[in-house]
């Protein structure tokens, strides 16, 4: 029998649609368990200053479609120190809180280790980013919004590049993983996706836009903000390879982390809130609770945080026979 009673809950690192959802699962399952939920506000640094408030079933009533989230996210430079972190453990133990749930990426799950390592807390981490590269999970929380979000961006793009017979260079976020890039490029019928994963073939490039410039009247240039070198300067080697294309720019930007989270985003992050709390109860710690081949799994921190460095080939290769 677990001897946790009070759990706190905290959203850490850049934002992503469906923490909310999330929030809302570990909350109501922690009251159907019978335990006391706590929030923490501001992530780690909400730990350091004390902002810590209770919260019950109707904290996190009608929060599930709402994009963002609740509980706030912030950087932590005093977290980072040995004396942040023992503020923050005296701050849990004000409120007598056994355990904690972390909604976050790999910046999130590294600090969680640290303070297990130090205070020995029994912590789970819910998957939280629209980038999609942990370990651990097929998909993570906010992904899906964020490459729907791409997409209905691009369609639109698209109108006004086949009305102008226009090539579009489009930046979208991935600063170490082109994995929101490549999805949505195969999506949108990209003719190109720039990814940091691959070294960019520019000759290919070219060959490619050069053989089917006749039979288009528009074209599309994903680029993933973590490309070596970026959307601009992608624009201009082709703006120079091609003098008589309308080259056009557009950065996506942070339009990608908000909205309304899509339904597989609100169904992923309930379902891994409930694991994550039911994982504290079963004595689990220092694991992020993730969907591999549909059903939840645990991984090891240590395993989770390594990001993803290499793509599915099959996913490049589509791009390349479909942009003809």
């Amino acid at each position: 029998m677990s001897n946790i009673n009070n759990i706190a809950v905290l959203t850490s690192g850049g934002d992503s649609p469906g923490m909310n959802a999330g929030i809302r699962a570990v909350i109501r399952t922690g009251i159907y368990h019978g335990k006391n939920m706590f929030g923490i506000r501001r992530g780690y640094d909400g730990m350091v200053q004390g902002d810590i408030t209770p919260m019950d079933a109707k904290s996190v009533a009608n929060i599930i479609q709402r994009g963002g989230t609740i509980l706030k996210t912030a950087r932590s430079d005093e977290f980072r120190t040995v004396e942040g972190r023992k503020q923050a453990y005296e701050n849990l133990k004000k409120h007598n809180i056994d355990a904690l749930v972390v909604i976050g990426g790999d910046g999130t799950f590294t600090g969680a280790s640290k303070f297990i390592e130090e205070f020995d807390m029994p912590i789970i981490g819910m998957p939280g980013t629209i980038d999609n590269d942990l370990n651990g999970t097929d998909f993570t929380i906010g992904y899906d919004t964020a490459i729907n979000t791409v997409v209905e961006a691009v369609d639109k793009i698209r109108d006004t590049a086949e009305s102008h017979d226009r090539l579009f260079v489009v930046e979208v976020m991935g600063r170490d993983s082109g994995l929101i890039a490549l999805r949505s490029g195969i999506s949108t019928g990209a003719e190109a996706v720039l990814i940091p994963e691959l070294e960019v073939d520019y000759d290919a490039i070219m060959k490619r836009l050069d053989k089917t410039r006749k039979n288009k009247s528009s074209r599309i240039i994903i680029v993933a903000e973590g490309d070596k070198e970026g959307g601009m300067v992608v624009a201009e080697k082709i703006q120079a390879n091609f003098p008589a294309y309308d080259v056009r720019l557009s950065i996506l930007g942070h339009i990608q982390r908000g909205g309304s989270p899509t339904c597989m985003d609100r169904v992923l992050a309930s379902r891994l809130g409930v694991a994550a709390v039911e994982g504290l109860l079963e004595g689990r710690k220092a694991e992020m609770a993730g969907l591999i081949c549909g059903n939840v799994q645990f991984t090891p921190f240590n395993k989770a945080i390594k990001h993803i460095d290499k793509v599915n080939e099959n996913l490049t290769r589509i791009v390349e026979i479909l942009s003809l």
